[in-house]
């Protein structure tokens, strides 16, 4: 071969690795901007997580999802990896919580007839219940799929902001069924009352009503099919009827359908609080594309998930940080209908003209961080959840404590409404009216005995919430004696705070004389500090007995009990707002960074014939599993031992999250649990929201990019990061030296680059 031929060829063959390197290296660069790559919504369905693996889009209406139709703690949202059993496709779910309510509206595709008018007394009696396996199911950032292996079917569901999108492959020539169950409960629901109709060949309408969880839950639906229905069976409390339309307690539908020829059916669904006829302007469009609705799902995944950029070599880090991303935009939830119509709690119709209202307002959870995620990534949410809560607040005077599907539950301790609305405020975030808001802030907080006018005029009238919520108490004895009211010393705390919340508004809007009576009033935990022992622990109404026998690692769920799922070791610390006087409480830094240490460093058995199943992902008696314990890691900052902090943070990185489903170490409540690892892996956490800064942690990623505009990024680098490089050597932002445990919110928004060397060892001179 000649020296021309010999170039050709080489000039040839580095035109083609040229041309495969390039083709790779775009490949490469188109991959990293699908961040839906790295979901997998089965992460947290195992355990105790409480996740499910559903269809839905972020904050979306509809989260349509597969039912294993068992009781169960464990199956709160329907589902459980454990499982392999099937009962069909619900429209409602709630992420991670520990209360099974909801899961209406079920759909079933089968391939025979079966009697439904037979009693179901659980589900080893449904004649509709299908085998599945792991193996022939797939879970995505808004599609889910599963193989049903008695009926021989693929189902497919993914959804939009108000539709659910079902898709059924049968098996040719196989008889194509549908049934409609909305009687069949587990867990809190119960049905009080249903209709099913058949409004034309290709619609079927109805309602649900039930009470559990959420005292007056009403959904209104409508199912579009692309076939039409051959014939129907309506049932109605167990007696067939030979109708179009049946009301009853349980009613339930099995539908065929004609064409045969085509293996494929499906159908598309809308929901409603209001009426069915909101339910038929949910639904998006006319089609039945369920491929380009399943692109619209992940496509709007995908722009919610890129607004933070990591980089890391390490591929579970980022499965397990864009899954977290994931889950902590599931709630709060869309509940106004396409019209803003939405349906109070007291069964008013109410309608919110300018913005979207929400519910599934998890406050205790999401305050401490998930909440504060969103003042960064979806503020303009965060606005249109501060007007919701001042809808709710409304008919009753006193806002929401835990909204479901537009009921207040008035479950769990507080009232963290507050420091949402407060942290907003203090932001910066507008959109809302801080007038108004303030005074629902106020009056919830002081809840006297009388009528309250509020500046905008309408009439407000105290309601029971004063008397079991224990604010007279609190404010009588300047705590709640544990011979008066449960979990007392976890509301006095948890008021503390609320009120150190109120006085900061108060103080930005000119309020002096409100700002030094709820400052005053946010010491009110040192009454239930024992000096002796360096816990917070329960005192009788003479203000002087403490109750014996104390055990701090005794744990009592709800009954005599005086903390909220946990013990005196993990309540003790819940101080964000005054930690430098916790920390003199105790005596100094040295000796309060003892006890921390001595918290981590503890036997992890817990005491007590009631235990609380929260207490859970324990490090000593740190237990991760539930929200109390979540800025507990970063109180080292503010006792001059920084490094301590960053060690805490990265073993609880490293040790409470996996890519498994059992990869969450307790309840993922809403997005809280993710949260904190959204926020912890940049090396970031908001220990005290409302104070408008993040503590530093540790990070874990090379590179984050937290987009907060399409121009302003704020970046945070750790150079020589890694599995052991955890401590921060040094820190720089914009270039400049940076000695602090802490980062402003307002520096954030600015923009810039925060960047840390990482190293092996401490280096106990930053951030003192």
């Amino acid at each position: 071969m000649n020296f021309y031929n010999k170039a050709k060829i080489c000039i040839i063959y580095a035109f083609i690795s040229f041309s495969l390197a390039t083709s790779c290296s775009k490949r490469v660069n188109e991959d990293s901007k699908v961040f839906t790559n790295y979901v997998n919504p089965l992460i947290g369905t195992g355990g105790h997580g409480h996740t499910f693996p559903g269809a839905t889009v972020p904050f979306g209406m509809l989260q349509v999802s597969p039912d294993n139709g068992v009781s169960g703690w464990d199956w709160c949202s329907g589902y459980h990896i454990s499982d392999s059993t099937m009962i069909g496709f619900s429209h409602l779910h709630l992420s991670g919580t520990g209360i099974g309510d909801l899961g209406d509206i079920r759909f079933m595709p089968i391939n025979k007839k079966v009697d439904l008018a037979q009693t179901f007394q659980s589900r080893k009696d449904i004649p509709f219940k299908s085998n599945y396996s792991h193996e022939n199911e797939t879970s995505e950032a808004g599609y889910y799929s599963v193989f049903l292996e008695d009926f021989n079917i693929r189902a497919e569901l993914t959804s939009d902001l108000r539709t659910a999108y079902h898709k059924y492959t049968f098996a040719e020539n196989d008889p194509q069924s549908v049934v409609i169950d909305l009687g069949y409960t587990f867990n809190w629901d119960t049905a009080v009352i249903s209709n099913l109709e058949i409004k034309d060949k290709f619609t079927v309408t109805g309602f649900r009503h039930s009470k559990g969880w959420a005292n007056n839950q009403k959904v209104f639906f409508v199912a579009k099919f692309s076939k039409s229905i051959k014939e129907f069976d309506l049932v109605s409390d167990k007696a067939y009827k030979d109708q179009v339309s049946v009301t009853g307690v349980k009613t339930s539908a099995q539908l065929y359908f004609n064409d045969l020829s085509d293996d494929e059916l499906k159908v598309k669904v809308g929901l409603s609080s209001v009426s069915i006829a909101n339910a038929i302007e949910n639904i998006t469009d006319s089609s039945h594309n369920f491929d380009i609705a399943r692109k619209k799902a992940s496509k709007s995944w995908n722009q919610a998930l890129s607004k933070i950029k990591i980089e890391t070599p390490v591929d579970s880090l980022k499965t397990i940080f864009y899954t977290a991303l994931y889950h902590a935009q599931l709630a709060p939830v869309t509940f106004s209908d396409r019209n803003g119509e939405f349906r109070m709690g007291n069964d008013s119709i109410s309608k919110a003209d300018n913005f979207i209202v929400y519910s599934t307002l998890s406050l205790w959870d999401t305050f401490r961080a998930q909440q504060p995620l969103l003042t960064l990534l979806e503020p303009n949410k965060v606005s249109d959840i501060i007007n919701s809560m001042l809808m709710y607040y409304e008919p009753k005077g006193v806002l929401p404590v835990w909204t479901l599907y537009g009921n207040e539950t008035n479950t769990m301790t507080g009232f963290h409404s507050i420091p949402v609305i407060a942290e907003a405020y203090l932001k910066g975030i507008k959109g809302f009216d801080i007038n108004k808001a303030y005074q629902a802030m106020k009056v919830t907080m002081l809840q006297d005995n009388l009528d309250i006018k509020s500046s905008n005029n309408f009439i407000t009238t105290n309601v029971f919430f004063h008397e079991d919520r224990g604010l007279d108490d609190y404010k009588k004895y300047g705590y709640i004696p544990c011979d008066l009211l449960e979990e007392s010393v976890t509301i006095t705390l948890e008021y503390a705070y609320d009120d150190w919340c109120v006085a900061q508004v108060a103080k930005a809007l000119g309020e002096i004389e409100d700002y030094d009576y709820f400052m005053n009033r946010s010491k009110s935990y040192t009454n239930l500090f024992d000096s002796n022992s360096g816990f917070m622990r329960g005192k009788f109404q003479d203000g002087k007995t403490w109750r014996k026998p104390f055990d701090p690692k005794h744990s009592a769920h709800r009954i005599k009990a005086d903390y909220t799922e946990g013990n005196a070791w993990q309540h003790s610390w819940f101080v964000p707002h005054d930690v430098k006087n916790l920390i003199k409480l105790h005596g100094g830094n040295e000796l309060f960074s003892e006890k921390l240490e001595q918290l981590f460093a503890e036997s992890s058995e817990i005491n007590g014939e009631n235990i609380s199943n929260d207490i859970s992902g324990l490090i000593g008696q740190y237990a991760h599993g539930n929200e109390p314990s979540h800025h507990i890691a970063y109180l080292f900052n503010h006792a001059n031992k920084p490094w301590l902090t960053q060690y805490w943070v990265n073993q609880i990185l490293k040790t409470q999250y996996n890519t498994t489903p059992d990869g969450l170490s307790g309840n993922e409540d809403c997005g809280q649990m993710s949260a904190w690892y959204v926020f912890s892996s940049m090396g970031l956490y908001s220990m005290n929201p409302v104070s408008g800064n993040y503590e530093i942690g540790s990070p874990l990623f090379e590179k984050t990019t937290l987009s907060i505009s399409d121009e302003i990024f704020f970046i945070i680098e750790a150079e020589h990061v890694s599995e052991k490089n955890i401590y921060i050597q040094s820190a720089t932002l914009n270039g400049s030296n940076y000695n602090k445990t802490f980062i402003s919110h307002k520096q954030i928004l600015k923009g810039g680059t925060l960047k840390f060397v990482m190293g092996p060892e401490p280096n106990k001179n930053w951030g003192v």
